[in-house]
């Protein structure tokens, strides 16, 4: 996922130089692409490759977090647990 989003923000710069030097480049299916097109579509996609990015050290840092074992044990000391004890007779004969 990590190449993944580092290629799609290799392709966003690519992208963003290309349609800010002829914006029919990039934009070639277009009539008149204007460079404004250009800066909202390279945008959206460094968000999202920015959000990949994220989501793939996240998904990488639990992987890792999964396989290695916790070397901390934690040992739990018995509590003694209290025994209730019978009330003192009050009756007199």
């Amino acid at each position: 996922m990590i190449t993944g989003a580092i290629n799609l923000l290799i392709w966003t710069v690519l992208i963003f130089f290309l349609g800010m030097y002829k914006p029919k480049w990039p934009l070639f299916f277009m009539k008149n692409p204007n460079r404004f097109l250009i800066l909202a579509i390279c945008t959206v996609l460094f968000m999202i490759s920015a959000t990949l990015y994220g989501e793939g050290l996240r998904r990488e840092k639990l992987e890792k977090a999964a396989i290695q074992p916790t070397t901390e044990t934690t040992t739990h000391e018995p509590v003694p647990v209290p025994i209730p004890a019978p009330a003192p007779s009050t009756k007199h004969l």
